[in-house]
């Protein structure tokens, strides 16, 4: 294991103490962001029920129009509605320390090269992941809203929306797209390794925008207008990541 330049051995059970370590700190940090959630209550469902209104600023730029009702129709569904909140935003506020979690446990076990190319990619990390979250809650929960509350088999058939169903189209939708978001760190950090090059990833643009189409089919619902949200960005950070790479030989 490479350390500072010098090798220093760990057993199986030196590692395994290492990474029970860094679970433990993290579900602390996570826990305590979550109790925040709890305290702040007004504030945090105040964030989530925005996008939810037909007043949310970017219904109005572009137009749409909906109308949607919140229902409850268990008796502990708004209490575990709560929780579900409270771990979700944690999850989001803790990123960074999860990250530098992440990166204090395999740091270690890399040599001074490998550490400055993965060690940029962790600092990107942070900064695309808040930038997909943002996309997510701005346009992409938006889109989906719009599209589901305007959606209908019938109309004999009106939508009456849980607050669960709506909490989990919310959390899934954002977090998933802030996770979609890492593509381009990923791609920076392989070719900072030295397994990607700028030559590569040119001649590979056909086959990353089906990559990011099936990633946006997966993180979004089965509309063409959220899917095309997600990766308009996505395809965008990768003509991106082939300026951010190295070029081959010198040459383009």
């Amino acid at each position: 294991m490479a350390d500072g330049g010098k090798e220093r051995e760990m057993s199986f059970w030196d590692h395994l103490e290492e990474l029970r370590g860094t679970l433990f700190r993290s579900i602390i940090a996570l826990c305590i962001f979550a109790v925040l959630g709890f305290i702040f209550k007004k504030q945090l469902f105040w964030l989530i029920f925005l996008p939810a209104s037909p007043e949310f600023f970017i219904y109005r730029i572009l137009g749409w129009s909906f109308s949607l009702d919140m229902i409850n129709v268990e008796m502990a569904a708004q209490f575990f509605v709560h929780l579900q909140a409270a771990f979700g935003a944690a999850l989001i506020l803790a990123f960074p320390y999860l990250i530098w979690e992440i990166w204090r446990f395999i740091a270690p076990a890399l040599y001074e090269k490998e550490k400055k190319a993965v060690g940029g990619a962790f600092l990107m990390a942070t900064g695309f992941f808040y930038l997909g979250v943002v996309v997510g809650y701005v346009l992409v929960l938006p889109a989906c809203v719009q599209f589901f509350m305007n959606y209908s088999v019938s109309s004999h058939v009106t939508n009456a929306i849980t607050i669960g169903s709506y909490m989990s189209m919310f959390t899934s939708t954002v977090l998933l797209v802030g996770v979609a978001f890492e593509f381009p760190t990923v791609i920076w950090a392989l070719s900072r390794l030295g397994i990607l090059d700028r030559k590569q990833l040119r001649s590979g643009r056909r086959y990353a925008l089906v990559a990011v189409l099936v990633l946006a089919a997966l993180v979004t619902p089965a509309d063409p207008l959220s899917m095309l949200i997600v990766a308009a960005p996505l395809y965008l950070m990768y003509e991106i990541s082939i300026l951010m790479c190295p070029r081959s030989n010198g040459i383009d």
